[in-house]
């Protein structure tokens, strides 16, 4: 007789790998794979059913007792990592050294406000809560304003907290919901045209990959290992400014002294604007050292400090030697590059007189030393793969990013030299070369290497320099703008683009969006955001962010979120550069840490001191990061914590979450948990 169906199903049923599980206790077990069953086997199905069940049963027993071993292990790991999160905030807690010890008037001003708006969340989440709990369950499509009204009706019988909290309704929903509503619906319109810019400038590069398009020069420079001398070889000033930077000033002399280039045809300037007398007499001594084996190097020092970087690059471009130089290449303190670096940027300026500026992109040594370097190779690798190759190849107009340039030093005069008018002063060169008619060329496969800020002070005071400077810089060239004799569509990117969009709407949505409005909306829910505005976009254009460096995915979340959390610092920022508010000139060098290896110093000069940190002892680089509590951070995680509290009462639940992680963000930046860590 053929078998039934179901029999057929039951054999099947029986294929697959057994699997024996051997466990002599919690911690010693293994897992043993058999060889799959035989047809024999099946036509035995019905003799061994009986003890097959029970063989099956026994080892999906141990099975379940292995799985509630590893989540028990997992619950025992959450009591010791939240015990070291205590201690580190109560360490912060006891320092007391906060973010507010010398602050200026404006950034009191901003902290105040933020702190006024807490404690208003706070006596309105308790309002609400009361009302929850007496009835009120509506939401923003669910108001019954027929009801409302009944009980603002003076004849209608009620109880005191309904009638207070009807027209509390009332006058949210007549007087503070339109506005809201109008301010959300602006800023979502900015956060459109900007994400829509985004879009163009990653399709923009897609196009450049897609197409192969990359600067070539019109003649390679030879090697002069080769023993061609008889190239394009012209006289090259190299400067690196520097200030009190004593973890890196050897790496960056050492590597900038073996670049690839005639010695009659190069000079290196260190110029030194340390007010420490050490480190002064270190970095004189390294000068010397590398004077003895041949590099033609000199030693500069400023007597008059002032202009800060701009200052000090200005005083060396009047020495009377300069007329001999055509070109003049900038290295920062902590940046190193490659031998070949000057062949391949210079070999670009050949045949092309109207080339002012070549600029190699970054890399970094320490991008993967902690969470705050990962997050912030993201940002920049995205800005120089995307935004400066894509400007560089449509409107050879980009910011000079300071470093690992090379200028034409006829561009340079041309356009006024180097002014100590704004905190940038190498986007404001940037800026007048291009009014003047100078292109420029970003070079995305000649890389530079140097070092991130480490820890989030060094990383918050960076930010606030780049994003105070643009503003005040914007102040200053509009009426030079618009007067230029460029085309309209180049005066249109620099001013709509370059500026107004990149650098001014870009940190006022993204902080009153997600971390002013997104909260009032909890407590004013007649205005709302919709779903698509809170996470999808966002996170379509964290992704499109991320696409340079691909290596970084896992951290797309926590990069979505730091991003929102350093738009205070951002839009702090920008309003003091726009408005010259007190902290808009303020600078502050960029701390480094000297992530230069042993080994890379001796491939330099194998006569250099073994000590990789440039001379300093163990006890000064100890002491190179403190960590802070930062109040307004911490304000507003409480503020984004409190809102997600409200949002469970009208049961929004991406709002929730967003708020609760985004709260839990300024949590951990606020005590400052982020970046490098040491004991204070």
């Amino acid at each position: 007789m053929a078998p039934s169906s179901f029999d057929w199903w039951r054999k099947e049923t029986h294929r697959g790998t057994p699997v024996v599980v051997k466990m002599e206790n919690p911690n010693n077990w293994s897992m043993v794979e058999l060889e799959g069953p035989s047809e024999d086997d099946f036509l035995n199905d019905g003799v061994s059913e009986g003890r097959g069940r029970n063989k099956n049963a026994k080892q999906l027993t141990w099975v379940l007792l292995l799985k509630a071993h590893r989540a028990a292990g997992c619950i025992s790991s959450i009591a010791p990592a939240t015990f070291f999160l205590a201690s580190a905030v109560r360490r912060r807690l006891s320092s007391g050294r906060t973010d507010t010890e010398k602050t200026v008037r404006t950034s009191t001003r901003f902290y105040s406000c933020i702190k006024l708006f807490l404690w208003v969340s706070i006596l309105l989440l308790g309002f609400e809560v009361a009302a929850y709990y007496k009835g009120w369950h509506f939401s923003a499509p669910d108001l019954h304003l027929q009801y409302l009204y009944t009980l603002t009706n003076p004849f209608a019988f009620k109880g005191f907290f309904d009638s207070i909290y009807s027209r509390w309704v009332l006058f949210r929903v007549e007087y503070l919901a339109p506005p809201l509503q109008f301010l959300a619906n602006a800023c979502i319109y900015l956060f459109l045209i900007q994400s829509l810019d985004r879009l163009v400038l990653c399709l923009g590069c897609f196009w450049i990959r897609f197409k192969k398009i990359k600067p070539v020069p019109k003649q390679t420079l030879p090697d002069l290992e080769s023993g061609d001398n008889d190239g394009f070889f012209p006289m090259v000033l190299v400067q690196i400014p520097m200030c009190n930077e004593r973890e890196v000033y050897q790496q960056s002399i050492g590597a900038v002294c073996n670049l690839k280039w005639p010695k009659s045809k190069i000079l290196i300037q260190v110029l030194d604007d340390s007010d420490d007398p050490t480190t002064q007499l270190m970095i004189k001594e390294e000068v010397d050292k590398w004077k003895t084996e041949g590099a033609n190097i000199v030693y500069r020092h400023r007597v008059i400090r002032d202009g800060y970087k701009a200052g000090n690059l200005k005083s060396a471009m009047n020495c009377s030697y300069v007329k001999d130089y055509e070109f003049v290449a900038i290295f920062d303190a902590d940046f190193q590059p490659t031998p070949d670096f000057l062949r391949k940027t210079v070999a670009h300026f050949k045949d092309n007189e109207e080339l002012g500026l070549v600029q190699a992109r970054w890399s970094f040594v320490n991008k993967d030393e902690n969470l705050l370097t990962r997050l912030q190779h993201v940002n920049l690798a995205f800005h120089f793969e995307v935004e400066q190759q894509v400007n560089g190849i449509f409107f050879n107009f980009f910011g000079f990013n300071g470093t690992a340039g090379v200028w034409r030093i006829k561009a340079l005069e041309d356009s006024g030299g180097w002014l100590e008018r704004t905190t940038v002063e190498d986007m404001d060169i940037a800026v007048r070369a291009h009014l003047h008619g100078w292109k420029m060329i970003f070079l995305n496969d000649v890389e530079c290497q140097c070092e991130l800020p480490e820890s989030y002070e060094a990383y918050r005071k960076q930010q606030h320099r780049w994003h105070s400077g643009p503003m005040q810089l914007f102040r200053l060239c509009l009426p030079d703008i618009i007067k230029s004799k460029i085309s309209i569509w180049k005066k249109a990117n620099m001013i709509f683009l370059f500026f107004l969009l990149r650098k001014l709407i870009l940190p006022f949505y993204s902080f009153t969006l997600f971390c002013v409005i997104l909260p009032m909306t909890m407590f004013v829910p007649e205005a709302t955001l919709p779903a698509w505005v809170v996470c999808y976009i966002p996170a379509t254009m964290s992704f499109l962010n991320i696409l340079p460096s691909p290596k970084s995915f896992p951290f797309l979340v926590p990069y979505l979120l730091f991003e929102n959390t350093m738009s205070v610092t951002k839009f702090n920022a920008m309003i003091s550069g726009l408005f010259q508010l007190g902290s808009a000139y303020e600078w502050v060098v960029t701390k480094k840490s000297g992530r230069s290896s042993e080994g890379d110093l001796l491939s330099l000069n194998p006569n250099a001191n073994a000590n990789a940190n440039g001379g300093v002892s163990e006890s000064d680089s100890k002491k190179q990061h403190v960590n802070r509590i930062y109040t307004k951070e911490l304000m507003l995680a409480f503020l984004l914590l409190t809102a997600s509290a409200r949002s469970l009462l009208s049961a929004q639940g991406i709002h929730f979450y967003f708020l609760l992680f985004q709260g839990l963000s300024f949590l951990l930046v606020g005590f400052d948990l982020i970046g490098h860590q040491i004991a204070t």
